[in-house]
């Protein structure tokens, strides 16, 4: 019989936020297969620290190109489709040997992540599960102490890697907001905040869930962030929901639980 690979999800940072399932498979994997900037040890990788097995066999995927070749460029394309036919081969033949693979996932598998090339590919080749997990937004949102939607709120999940114009139109028209994969974007996102008139109502979530978590305004954040930041806008209600609640108008200022910077308690 074939090996089963598991694609699993690993929440926004914290080991004690995975699923029971999640922290079962990952226990007992013999083989734990990971993605990581080559040089890294991979954030999914620092997640599971302490909890595999003595005997795990690790296979690291260490991406061959990540900002130094633009997206559109054609070669950007060649370069990872030849990274991923080859993660699948190695996988695929650990299955067809019978042996069972978790891929670790940071947040969920099926929410933008690397996982989804590996599973378009891999079902027709071997079996494979996938273990859903807490996202990163919802870890975020958490750590800013206050819900991100109320009523029928409508919640935008946009990647900073977009076009200025289309971060404006799309940040102006929705209730509540969360941009992923801000880094080197800080800048264009931050113009695109203000574009839409709603700087004073954007968050910036660093490091969600881990021990150096940070909350802080959009207009005092530094001017280079770490890749694992979250910008939110939190809705407020729309119609009749807001009057119920009492809650301030748009024009407001929302506060979370610590207007403040703040460091998770961990």
């Amino acid at each position: 019989m074939p090996g089963t690979i598991h694609g699993v999800g690993l929440g926004p940072g914290a080991q004690d936020l995975m699923s029971v399932r999640s922290d079962r498979l990952v226990r007992g994997a013999r083989h734990v297969a990971y993605f990581r900037k080559a040089g890294r040890a991979g954030q999914a990788r620092k997640i599971v620290d302490g909890m595999l097995r003595a005997d795990v066999i690790e296979f690291p995927m260490e991406y061959p190109v990540t900002t130094e070749i633009p997206v559109s460029d054609p070669r950007y394309n060649d370069c990872l489709s030849a990274f991923y036919e080859g993660c699948i081969e190695h996988l695929a033949s650990l299955a067809r040997s019978g042996e069972d693979i978790v891929v670790l996932c940071e947040g969920d598998p099926f929410f933008y992540g690397s996982f989804m090339h590996l599973y378009t590919r891999l079902q027709a080749i071997a079996p494979v599960q996938v273990v859903p997990g807490i996202t990163g937004m919802s870890g975020a949102w958490t750590a800013s102490g206050a819900p991100i939607t109320w009523g029928d709120d409508v919640l935008t999940v946009l990647m900073g890697t977009l076009p200025e114009e289309d971060l404006i139109r799309r940040i102006r028209d929705t209730d509540a907001l969360v941009v992923m994969k801000i880094g080197r974007h800080l800048d264009k996102l931050r113009r695109a905040v203000a574009a839409a008139g709603r700087e004073g109502e954007a968050w910036l979530v660093e490091y969600a869930a881990m021990a150096d978590q940070r909350v802080t305004r959009l207009c005092e954040a530094d001017a280079i962030t770490p890749y694992f930041s979250i910008l939110l806008i939190h809705g407020q209600g729309v119609a009749h929901d807001r009057v119920a609640r009492h809650r301030r108008p748009r024009t407001g200022r929302f506060e979370p639980r610590d207007s403040r910077s703040h460091r998770s308690a961990r």
